[in-house]
C-alpha cells in the first residue's frame, strides 16, 4: 500500500505533478533497488534465486534482524543511535535458554524474561540519553560492552534448548500454497515460513502503524527533524526520546526470543555485528542519521537488499566473509551518497520554487 500510495501521490487531482516527501522518495528508491537486484540475480545467476524458498529464507534467516532494525529506525528517526542491540539479543537469547534449562521454565516464561531484559536495557539507556543528555553513541557503546560481558557471565558455554514445548514451537512452520520446488524424486516441496517470521510480520505492521497513524509517531519525526521546534509545538522531547529507546529495547527482547526460535541455542557470539547490519539496513531503507526521515517498510526492504547482495556475492564465487563486508560497505556508501545528492537537489529545487 505504501508503494502504491507513493506512486499515486506523484499526481494531484488537478493533474499536476506533486513531489514525494523525503521519506516516501527514499522508500521508493529502496523498493525499486531491491526488486532490480533480485530480478537481475534471477536472470544472471539463476540457480537458487529461482527457488521460491531462497526468497522466503530472506525472512526465515533474518527475522530477528528485521525486528532490531525496526527498533533502530525508530531511534534514528529521533536523531539517536543504538549500537547495543546485537549484544542485547545475545544476552536475551542466552538468558532465555538458561532459564528454560536450569529453572524448568517454559517458553512463555522465557519470553517474559526476554521482554523484561529488553525493556530494562531500553529504559536505562533512554533515561541516560533523554534526561541526562549523554551522547547516544557513548551510552549504547557502554550497553554493547555490558550486554556482551553479561552474556558470558550467564553461561560461559553454548546452551541448547531441549524444552519439549519450545522445540515444537521452533519446528512450527507455515507452508506457502503453490510455491516451492521439486525434489529429485519428483515430489513437490512447498516453501515455508517459520514461526519467527509470523511474529516479525506482526511487529513490522504494528511499528508501521505506530509511525504513520499515531501522535507518538508524528512526535518522533518532529523531534528528529528539529527538537527545538518540536519543543515549541508543545511536544515533550525528553519523553519522546525516552520511549523511543524503551521501544527499541522491547523490540530487542522480541528479537532475542525470535533468534532463539530460529537457532534453538544460546551462544556468546550470537548476533555478532547485528547492530551494524541493522544500522546499515535502516540507512539503505531511507532512514537518515540526522533524524526526521525514515520508514519501517523501507527498513524491511533495506534488510532484504542487504542480504540479497550478500547472496549475490556468494553466488559469484566470492565465498570469503570479507567480500560480504566489502560489498556491504560499498552498498552503504552508495546509498548514503545517493541520499545526500537527492536531498541536496530537492532542497535547492524547493528553495528556488519558493523564491
Amino acid at each position: 500500500m505504501a508503494f502504491t500510495d507513493n506512486i499515486k501521490n506523484l499526481f494531484a487531482k488537478n493533474g499536476k505533478r506533486h513531489p514525494l516527501s523525503n521519506t516516501a522518495l527514499l522508500l521508493t528508491i529502496t523498493i525499486c533497488t531491491f526488486f532490480a537486484m533480485y530480478i537481475l540475480a534471477m536472470i544472471v545467476w539463476g540457480g537458487g534465486f529461482l527457488n521460491p524458498q531462497q526468497f522466503f529464507n530472506l525472512f526465515n534467516n533474518n527475522a530477528y534482524l528485521i525486528i532490531i532494525s525496526c527498533g533502530l529506525t525508530i531511534v534514528m528517526i529521533t536523531g539517536g543511535i543504538d549500537i547495543s542491540v546485537g549484544g542485547s539479543v545475545a544476552l536475551i537469547t542466552m538468558a532465555s535458554v538458561v532459564f528454560m534449562e536450569d529453572h524448568a521454565g517454559g517458553p512463555l516464561s522465557s519470553l517474559l524474561i526476554a521482554l523484561a531484559i529488553g525493556l530494562a536495557i531500553g529504559a536505562v539507556q533512554g533515561f541516560l540519553v533523554a534526561y541526562l543528555k549523554i551522547q547516544p553513541f557513548i551510552v549504547t557503546l557502554a550497553g554493547m560492552f555490558f550486554t556482551r560481558g553479561m552474556t558470558t557471565i550467564v553461561s560461559k558455554v553454548p546452551r541448547t534448548a531441549t524444552n519439549e514445548v519450545f522445540i515444537k514451537l521452533k519446528d512450527f512452520y507455515v507452508d506457502i500454497p503453490f510455491l516451492g520446488s521439486y525434489a529429485n524424486n519428483g515430489n513437490f516441496i512447498p516453501a515455508y515460513l517459520e514461526l519467527g517470521v509470523l511474529i516479525t510480520i506482526a511487529v513490522v505492521i504494528v511499528c508501521w502503524f505506530l509511525l504513520k497513524y499515531t501522535r507518538f509517531g508524528r512526535n518522533l519525526y518532529a523531534v528528529g527533524g528539529n527538537s527545538e521546534s518540536a519543543l515549541m509545538l508543545g511536544i515533550n522531547v525528553k519523553r519522546t526520546q525516552f520511549f523511543a529507546y524503551l521501544l527499541c529495547g522491547l523490540l530487542a527482547g522480541i528479537a532475542g526470543f525470535v533468534y532463539l526460535l530460529h537457532t534453538g541455542a544460546g551462544n556468546a557470539s550470537n548476533a555478532t555485528q547485528a547492530e551494524m547490519q541493522a544500522i546499515a539496513s535502516s540507512i539503505i531503507g531511507g532512514t537518515l542519521l540526522s533524524g526526521g526521515v525514515g520508514s519501517i517498510i523501507g527498513t524491511l526492504f533495506g534488510v532484504m537488499s542487504l542480504k540479497t547482495i550478500s547472496s549475490i556475492v556468494v553466488a559469484s564465487g566470492l565465498k570469503e566473509p570479507y567480500w560480504q563486508s566489502i560489498t556491504t560497505g560499498l552498498m552503504l556508501c552508495f546509498f548514503i551518497l545517493l541520499q545526500s545528492i537527492i536531498l541536496s537537489y530537492r532542497k535547492k529545487k524547493l528553495g528556488s520554487m519558493a523564491a
